[in-house]
């Protein structure tokens, strides 16, 4: 009767402090240890609709990441799913901080409020200068301020999303394959993009001496130079430069094989590969 006695008080006392400070305090030691050995990784600021396909997309393809979000049904969402995250409002720079943006790649603000998004934009780009930037503007005014903020590229859900539609009007067929080409399911091609490093024995070569063609099978569709020009449908006798990005498009195994050739590793897009991001209609800041 007594060591029964004692055993439920024991477990009952045991079970306190892990409800308690005792449990936080090992959580936030646990996640402080977590985020300290993060590097070149996205920051994610909200876990809405936007933020969880986001998320998702980049943890299929092996990218680091940290989300920033305050609200608990999100945090709940984060904690079951068991991404990495930082409880607070990413407007305020101790929580960027806390997310290492230091060391980060890039950063997505994709919070409801405009006026948010447009903070920590700018709150963002004034922490680390050469930080890679994408925003959500949820009107078309709203898309000139976060540029002006900071903002590398900005993305309207709903004039993407009226593109889309139109798209799939005007030119299914076509519509079906880039975004089966693009997210790689359910067919053997996909689309990546390479950043041609200083060391690369493809740097002066003609595009059709570099045997991206011959060895992978991979079709060059546009090469992005240095200084922002785009080349599409590059020609065979074209040279290839140092920084050039490669849009390529090919199995997914010749990709990764592809990868291994320039980079000396297999990598996944925008991890550790010197992957740049590819061009949009929003590629130069406002003015």
């Amino acid at each position: 009767m007594g060591v029964g006695f004692v055993a439920y008080n024991l477990a009952y006392f045991v079970q306190i402090l892990m409800d308690g400070d005792l449990l936080q305090m090992y959580r936030r030691r646990k996640l402080s240890k977590k985020v300290g050995q993060l590097e070149n990784h996205y920051i994610i600021c909200g876990y809405g609709q936007m933020g969880q396909i986001i998320v998702q997309q980049l943890l299929d393809h092996s990218v680091p990441l940290i989300v920033v979000e305050g609200a608990e049904s999100a945090l709940a969402r984060l904690r079951e799913k068991g991404v990495l995250y930082i409880e607070g409002d990413a407007t305020e720079e101790e929580f960027l901080l806390s997310a290492g943006i230091h060391q980060a790649r890039g950063l997505v603000s994709v919070v409801k409020q405009d006026t948010d998004n447009v903070f920590i934009v700018l709150t963002a780009r004034g922490m680390k200068k050469d930080l890679f930037i994408c925003a959500r503007a949820g009107s078309q005014g709203t898309e000139r301020k976060l540029l002006k903020a900071g903002a590398d590229r900005v993305v309207s859900p709903y004039a993407s999303g009226a593109v889309r539609i139109a798209h799939n009007i005007l030119r299914p067929t076509v519509t079906d394959f880039m975004e089966l080409a693009l997210s790689g399911e359910g067919m053997e091609l996909s689309m990546e993009e390479f950043s041609i490093p200083a060391d690369s024995e493809l740097v002066a070569k003609r595009l059709m001496e570099s045997g991206i063609r011959q060895d992978f099978n991979l079709i060059i569709v546009a090469i992005k130079r240095v200084d922002g020009r785009m080349i599409y449908n590059p020609a065979p006798a074209g040279i290839l430069e140092v920084g050039d990005i490669l849009v390529a498009i090919g199995p997914r195994e010749n990709l990764e094989q592809f990868a291994l050739k320039l980079y000396g590793r297999r990598c996944p897009v925008h991890t550790q590969c010197n992957v740049t991001p590819v061009a949009s209609s929003h590629d130069d800041r406002a003015e």
